[in-house]
């Protein structure tokens, strides 16, 4: 699926240099993301994806180079950038003994929303969801999909420019992917931009553009459609494997 409703940059990365001793993670990386992209971001584990999302996150500093988001410079600007974002990690993020409720109360009052704003929002979201109903009941008794859907829309309760998704849809069912998906494009025409990673290569295809880094580099930044017209391939997991497997 391919948008053109997409305006300014958010997130703009020039030359980003991230090193560890002599182990270079980021090798001179340089893209941008739009205003209601969504953006995948793809590699093999080791490939350098999760250290640039803990600069992009405002969590580690570039060695070199220059990263900007939602306007904000990661290295001087760090607190603006984290009021900008939202996050959701691999790993499921809110508190099992915590009701549905109080773990919005919680989030909302941590992202600095009013005590009318956490009621007037989580009213919307528990609804939009289908959770309304549910709302007393411990988040450690919902299934893995539900966990994941409310966890998403938690993180952007505050209305985020940018939220960043970790896998967000490792190990639920098809259907739930799906319908996580849904949810995504509606952040997106909402104007949020969402910036994935994900080891479930058909879920590149629902991306406006991908990267997909190689040993800390960037070997291909484009729509999924024209990635898989430039390998002649028929799928993003075969441009995926052509790129990291060459041989």
């Amino acid at each position: 699926m391919e948008r053109t409703d997409i305006s300014e940059d958010v997130i703009h990365v020039e030359d980003l240099v991230k090193k560890f001793g002599d182990f270079i993670a980021n090798d001179h990386l340089s893209f941008r993301v739009k205003k209601g992209e969504i953006f995948g971001f793809l590699g093999a584990n080791g490939a350098g994806k999760t250290t640039a999302i803990k600069i992009l996150c405002g969590l580690s500093s570039p060695t070199n180079g220059k990263v900007e988001v939602a306007g904000f410079d990661v290295k001087n600007q760090t607190e603006n950038v984290k009021r900008s974002i939202g996050y959701m990690s691999q790993k499921f993020s809110l508190y099992d003994d915590l009701t549905v409720f109080e773990n919005i109360r919680l989030f909302g009052a941590i992202y600095g929303l009013s005590g009318k704003q956490i009621k007037e929002r989580s009213d919307d979201m528990l609804k939009n969801l289908g959770l309304f109903e549910q709302r007393n009941r411990l988040i450690g008794n919902l299934s893995l999909g539900w966990k994941q859907k409310l966890a998403f829309s938690v993180a952007i309760l505050h209305r985020p420019q940018i939220v960043f998704l970790d896998e967000p849809t490792s190990g639920v069912d098809p259907i739930t992917r799906r319908q996580f998906w849904e949810l995504i494009y509606q952040a997106a025409d909402e104007g949020i931009t969402i910036f994935i990673t994900t080891h479930y290569l058909d879920e590149a295809e629902y991306c406006d553009r991908v990267t997909i880094m190689v040993d800390g580099k960037i070997e291909a930044l484009e729509t999924p459609r024209n990635l898989k017209k430039h390998f002649e391939c028929e799928t993003m997991n075969e441009v995926f494997l052509k790129l990291t497997r060459p041989n």
